[in-house]
């Protein structure tokens, strides 16, 4: 049985800044602070990691817990608003028909593995009619770090699995560094792709298992999963 987790932003679709705008937004509802994620690098990280950085960075403290609590709140109702309405929002280069190739084979699952908040996951993913094709996965609600979000991914897996997924057959694809990594430390295959704010040079200084510009063309993506 393989197992291929995804991530989300820059790997699956663009948003086209819907999530920092939601951010911004819910920022200001409740601090009164404008552009509160200007100078944060968001790529790679969870959403609760970031709205912490936030707060340190522009209240020069850490967040309190009702705070976090609130401010995720906050951010998923202006980010059903903004995710609609993004012009800029798209699918990346042959996801969808990478998707239902995947789906199409009996022994892979396909999961996601995101420092989304769960529900920020499917509404990002639900403008672009992506959901169905994810039944589990792991997410910055779940846990803060990337590495624990994924382990909960795998373990979902087992849901689906005829038995326990080996760890050589469980393909992590994502955008950044940190997806790298995550894979790197749990022993399973890393998929790098340039679709986001990394360059393949980039991508490839951190020597992931396979590394793609895109994934317009899935072949060579199935071929190793062969």
């Amino acid at each position: 049985m393989k197992v291929v987790l995804f991530d989300i932003d820059g790997t699956l679709i663009l948003s086209g800044g819907a999530g920092n705008r939601s951010l911004n937004k819910a920022f200001k509802k409740q601090f009164g602070l404008e552009n509160a994620i200007n100078g944060i690098k968001p790529d790679g990280k969870t959403d609760p990691a970031i709205i912490r950085e936030m707060c340190r960075k522009n209240l020069s403290r850490d967040c309190r817990e009702k705070e976090l609590e609130l401010l995720c709140k906050q951010y998923l109702h202006f980010l059903r608003r903004e995710v609609p309405e993004s012009p800029g929002y798209r699918i990346m280069p042959g996801i969808p028909e990478l998707l239902e190739q995947l789906g199409s084979i009996d022994n892979v699952i396909v999961g996601l593995a995101t420092g989304n908040l769960e529900e920020g996951a499917r509404i990002k993913l639900g403008r672009g009619g992506l959901n169905r094709y994810f039944r589990f996965g792991g997410f910055g609600s779940d846990c803060e770090d990337r590495v624990e979000l994924t382990k909960i991914a795998i373990s979902r897996s087992r849901e689906f699995a005829d038995g326990e997924p080996k760890k050589q057959d469980i393909y992590i694809i994502g955008d950044t560094p940190f997806d790298i990594k995550s894979s790197t430390v749990l022993g399973t295959k890393s998929v790098a792709v340039a679709t986001g704010f990394f360059s393949l040079t980039q991508l490839k200084e951190h020597q992931p298992d396979y590394l793609f510009p895109n994934l317009s063309n899935p072949e060579p993506f199935l071929r190793a999963l062969s």
